[in-house]
Order: C-alpha cells, then structure tokens, then sequence
C-alpha cells in the first residue's frame, strides 16, 4: 500500500501501541515493529519518520534493548519518546544517568527554545513522565528545548539532523498538547500527508487480494463477529464466487449463535457460506486439558483441521482468510522478536500447522478493532455486526475456567444469556466493549429452599474500551447487578454465588483465560 508511512520501533513501553493510535487518529499509516528491525528492513520500508517507544529498562543495564545505529544515518526524522529519548541521546554520544529521583504522573515543562515539535505550545505545559534515568549531557548539535525543575533535561533537539527527544510522554491523554506536538511531528518534521483513510483502504485491500488469489479458490473462516466478516465481505469483493465462508459449529458457541451467525452471512450479507457440525470432534479434543494456551492451541488445529476437509470437499482451496488483527500480534508476540512480553497465544496467530497446504490471506493485520469497525461500516455492514461485542475464538472453552465440559457449558449458556439480556437494558449500553459470564472451578456452601447446596460460582466481566488494548470495568448500578445475581442464581441450576469482576486490563487481561 502506497502511504506516507511512520515507523515506531518497540522498547516494551505499555504505550507503544498507543503511540500506534495516536499516529493512526491522523490519518497517518504506521508500522509497529520491534526494535530488533535490522537496517536493510527499515530501508525498505521506506519511513517518513521513525519513532522509538518507551519501555522499562535502562540503557545501562545489561541486555538493554537497543537499535540499528545507523537508522540516524538514514536523513529521516526520529523521534525518541521516553526511553527512546534515553537511547537516542546514549547513541548520539551525549550522557544519561540514573538519577537520584526520577519523575512519576504530572509534570510542569518549560519550553525554553522553540522549533516545529512544539509549534503551538504555551512557555509552559502539563505532560506525563515515568522515568528514573535522565539526560544529563547533550549530545553534539543538539540543545536544550524544555526542562523541569526536577531532572533539567525534559526535550532536546538537533534540527538540523532532525533527531528530537522527549522524556515524556505525549502519547498519553495526560499530556494535554500530546496530539498537538505529534502532529507537529508527523506533518511539519515527517512531511506525512493526511491519506491513511478506510475508503483507500478497501480500495488497495481489494486490489492487492484480487492480484494474489488470481484464479485460485479461497476459504474464509467465519464466526459471526466484525472481524471475520469484514474479512469475508473484503475478500467476496475481490473475488467473488472464488470464495466460500466457513462456519464452524465447534460447541463452544453461545445460545443461538449458530442459527444467528448463519442468518446474517447469507440472509442480511449475502455471503457464500456453508455450516460444519463439528461439536463432538472439538470437545473430544479439549477433555481433561484445564491449560488455557492448550486449549488455544487446540481449537486453532481443529479449525485448520475443518476447513482443510471443507475445502477438499469443495474442490480444493489453496488460500485462508481470516481476522487476525494488531491487538492479536501483539498479544500474541507471534510478530516481534522485542522485549514485549507474549501475554496469551491467539488462535488464529502463528502461521499455520507445517502439515497445512493453505497460505493465509489476513488483509486486517495491520488494523485495530475499532479500525475494523469503521471498515465495516464503510463497507455497509449490518448495525448488528459492527456494534457486536468482540467474542474470542475458542469461545466459551476459555470461559469456561478449567477442563471443559458439557455440563459446564450448559451452565455457562445459560448464565451468560441472562447476562447479555440484562445488560442490554443498561442506558451505557453502547459505552461496553464486552460483557459475558464466566464459570469458575470453584463450588461452594448455599442454602436455598432450605436445604444446602454445593454449587459453582460464575463471575460476571463487564469492561469499557477503545480498542481492546486497555480495559476498565464498566460502573453497573447496583440494582442491575442485583438483578444479574438473583436471576442466574434462580434460573441457573449449578450456580448458587455471583461475583462481579472489578479489575481493569492492565493488570487482568480481558478474558480469564
């Protein structure tokens, strides 16, 4: 894809992708990568500008991620943010030390010299810092452009050489003039223009499928949910009758999810797809497994599995598509060789199974989800499935906490529809990103009719997000809680205690497993 294109190199900062964001809400195309990037790779992907991230080592500690040198030899603007400000410093030969106390939340910047990344600034503006390492001799040609009282050194810059360093954090809503300095970068420093838009998107997504599945057959993977179907809807627009979508009835689908997900491909899209009975071949696979990345594993195989016989059936199909996401690389750490930490494999990342004869087609690999949303949108998707809450791909097998069963399934089914039908009355409904029931491996003492019970527990998880990178948990009133309680408690048999999951993402992930 033709774009003007940012390149930010990953130090494991909790914001490099919101660095990533912040870029993209520009209308700005950029590339995450990790800092590992060799020279040749990032000539080649011809940058505007380079952004090096925060993270949280030290660049005195040993094994300290570090970059290419010579990517301040490429007459490409960079910008260093945080740690990168650290290491930019280190490798232009100025001097970083550890302080003797750092900066943490709120600060006060003095702008003391004026250049483009602080065009429309005020002498003095509000940022957010966490760092204990600092500054403390310029490089050569560089200046002093801001400082705290705290540290000094809070922004250098040499203009000439088009290399600049903050030692907060503009990304971050903390920062008020944070959009502010970064547009100032992407379009006065990079020169990037404004052309990274979903319209060009659908438009060179298309083209570029069209152009490599030629007169080949394709397969795409569909569960219902935007991503998939934004998938299919892209990949039918390319090709058209080349392309048969796959539902898979793997048993760990919610209430009625099958006969609505089935509905809205062919009825209300007009999707070529086809349904697989596949409940007793998945649950087979997942009895006495209780380790959720097994699990993972295992249903990610068995779908391949599928669709390779779907595929034999239909005549052959050299390609797969499917919904992989940013989010899912990241999480996944499939993508990187940085220092970011792998959180939770993702069924559909890591390439596929070596006995597999199918090359992947994954147009959204680049995108977040709420990218994919504004796709979907652009593309006249049904109301239904844009706004769908993000559902995971081995389903209720990963809230299900534990070794999946049949009868816990059932259990989870029916606590989780009362949660869907409950919260729907919520006036912030369209503020959740997610909300599901969850059935722990614990049992525990009740009484009800007078008699005692020994029964499971199930967690209620409603959280609040962007883009599924961080989560909140969501503020329900107390008398929608109670009812969820009372309800699932008096509906479900096998329940007889509710909680309510009130940790946000960081720390938890979203799911439980």
């Amino acid at each position: 894809m033709d774009h003007d294109t940012i390149l930010i190199l990953d130090f494991g900062s909790q914001y490099s992708q919101l660095i990533a964001r912040r870029v993209r809400e520009q209308h700005v195309f950029c590339r995450l990568e990790p800092c590992t990037m060799s020279l040749d790779a990032v000539r080649d992907l011809q940058p505007r500008g380079i952004i090096l991230s925060g993270g949280p080592s030290s660049v005195w500690a040993e094994g300290a991620p570090t970059c290419e040198p010579g990517l301040l030899d490429l007459a490409v603007p960079v910008l260093g943010i945080c740690y990168g400000m650290q290491l930019l410093a280190n490798l232009m030969g100025g001097r970083v030390e550890r302080g003797d106390a750092g900066e943490y939340g709120p600060a006060a910047i003095e702008i003391v010299e004026r250049n483009a990344f602080f065009a429309g600034c005020d002498d003095t503006e509000r940022v957010w810092m966490s760092h204990g390492d600092s500054v403390t001799g310029l490089p050569a040609g560089a200046n002093v452009t801001a400082r705290t009282p705290t540290v000094g050194v809070a922004a250098f810059a040499d203009t000439t050489r088009r290399l600049y360093g903050v030692q907060f954090h503009p990304e971050v809503s903390h920062t008020p003039k944070g959009k502010q300095m970064l547009r100032n970068f992407l379009f006065d420093i990079c020169g990037c223009g404004a052309d990274w838009t979903m319209e060009s998107f659908i438009e060179e997504a298309t083209r570029a499928i069209r152009k490599r599945v030629g007169a080949e057959r394709a397969v795409c993977g569909l569960s219902g949910g935007i991503d998939s179907t934004v998938v299919a809807t892209l990949v039918n627009r390319a090709v058209g009758d080349q392309l048969t979508c796959i539902f898979v009835d793997n048993g760990v689908l919610r209430a009625g999810e099958a006969e609505e997900v089935m509905h809205v491909a062919r009825d209300e899209i007009g999707l070529n797809v086809i349904a697989v009975a596949a409940v007793e071949r998945f649950l087979e696979r997942l009895k006495c497994v209780t380790d959720p990345e097994e699990k993972r594993l295992i249903i990610g195989d068995e779908f391949v599995r599928v669709f390779t016989e779907e595929a034999e059936r239909l005549g052959g199909a050299r390609f797969l598509a499917q919904g992989t996401l940013f989010p899912d690389l990241i999480e996944s750490r499939s993508a990187f060789g940085g220092p970011s930490a792998r959180i939770k494999s993702h069924h559909n990342v890591g390439g596929m199974p070596s006995w597999s004869q199918f090359e992947l087609i994954e147009p959204l690999r680049e995108l977040f989800k709420d990218e994919v949303r504004e796709l979907g949108r652009e593309l006249g998707l049904p109301h239904s499935i844009v706004h769908r809450q993000p559902f995971p791909g081995p389903g209720l097998a990963v809230r299900v906490v534990g070794e999946v069963t049949p009868e816990g399934l059932d259990i989870l089914r029916q606590a989780d529809a009362v949660v869907q039908e409950e919260v729907r009355t919520w006036e912030h409904y369209d503020r959740i990103w997610q909300s599901f029931a969850v059935l722990l491996p614990v049992r525990s003492v009740g009484v009800m009719g007078d008699a005692r019970t020994y029964d499971f527990a199930v967690a209620i998880r409603v959280v609040t997000s962007r883009d599924g990178m961080t989560a909140d948990w969501a503020r329900l009133p107390d008398d929608l809680l109670g009812r969820l309680s009372a309800r699932i408690i008096n509906e479900v048999d096998g329940v007889n205690r509710v909680l309510h999951d009130i940790s946000s993402k960081p720390p938890s992930t979203i799911e439980w497993e």
